[in-house]
C-alpha cells in the first residue's frame, strides 16, 4: 500500500493534556526531570527510560540511536554501553551530546545538551552485576557496531562465551561501562493546543541555572 504525501501531511494531533509555566518548575533541572520522570512512571508511559542519544563523529556528521536511562544522579543522567561501539568512540572523541526523551502519553519531551564523563569503574561494576546473565554474556560476545559475517557468527561467539563462563560469575569487560551526561542546557516541552506549546529552558551560566520561556 502506497502512502501519498498529502496523507502524511494530514496526520496531526492537538495537544491539550496539560500546561507548563515558569512558576511550575523547580529551580534545578535535574530535580524537575525527576519530577516529570516520576509522573511518566506512574502514568505507565511506554519505555519511559528510552532516550534518543545523538553524538557527533570526527567528520562532523551526527548520529542518533535509542539508549536506556539507568540512573538519575545529582549532576546528571547515566547509561551504559560498549566503549568500543560507534557511540562510545564518538563520545570519547567529542564528549558533547544531546539526549531526547519523548513521552507521547503525556504530550511531553525533555531535551538535554550535555558534557559527558565516564562513570567510575565501581559504578559500572555495580550495575553490570545486576544485569541478567544473558545480557552479561552478550556484552562480552558482541563486538558492538562492528561488521560481522552473519547472525550465526554472533550466536556462535555467544555459545563460546557461555561455555567459558560456565559455573562462574561473569566479570564486567573493561570495554563496557557507563557514561554520565552532565547537562549544560535542558528544555522541558509540554504540548499545547494549536501548536502553541510551552517550552521552559534551563541554561547553566557560570555554575548557576537560569530559567526562561521560549517561543513555540
Amino acid at each position: 500500500m502506497s502512502i501519498e504525501h498529502k496523507e502524511i501531511a494530514a496526520i496531526r494531533e492537538d495537544y491539550a493534556k496539560s500546561s507548563l509555566s515558569e512558576s511550575d518548575v523547580l529551580q534545578n533541572p535535574i530535580d524537575q526531570f525527576k519530577k516529570w520522570f516520576a509522573e511518566a512512571m506512574t502514568s505507565q508511559v511506554t519505555e519511559p527510560t528510552a532516550m534518543v542519544l545523538s553524538t557527533v563523529a570526527e567528520n562532523g556528521r551526527p548520529s542518533s540511536r535509542v539508549v536506556l536511562l539507568k540512573d538519575i544522579k545529582a549532576d546528571g543522567i547515566s547509561f551504559f554501553t560498549n566503549y568500543n561501539s560507534r557511540k562510545g568512540q564518538e563520545i570519547i572523541q567529542n564528549p558533547h551530546v544531546s539526549a531526547l526523551f519523548f513521552w507521547p502519553e503525556l504530550q511531553r519531551q525533555v531535551r538535554f545538551e550535555a558534557e559527558v564523563d565516564k562513570l567510575p569503574n565501581s559504578d559500572s561494576d555495580e550495575y553490570f552485576a545486576t544485569r541478567p546473565r544473558g545480557s552479561q554474556i552478550g556484552a562480552i560476545a558482541s563486538p558492538q557496531s562492528s561488521i560481522i559475517a552473519d547472525r550465526e557468527a554472533l550466536e556462535s561467539r555467544v555459545a563460546e562465551v557461555e561455555q567459558e563462563m560456565e559455573g562462574k560469575e561473569v566479570p564486567r569487560p573493561e570495554f563496557w561501562g557507563g557514561f554520565l551526561l552532565k547537562p549544560v542546557r535542558v528544555e522541558f516541552w509540554q504540548g499545547r493546543s494549536s501548536r502553541l506549546h510551552d517550552r521552559i529552558v534551563y541554561n547553566n551560566e557560570n555554575g548557576q541555572w537560569t530559567i526562561n520561556r521560549l517561543a513555540p
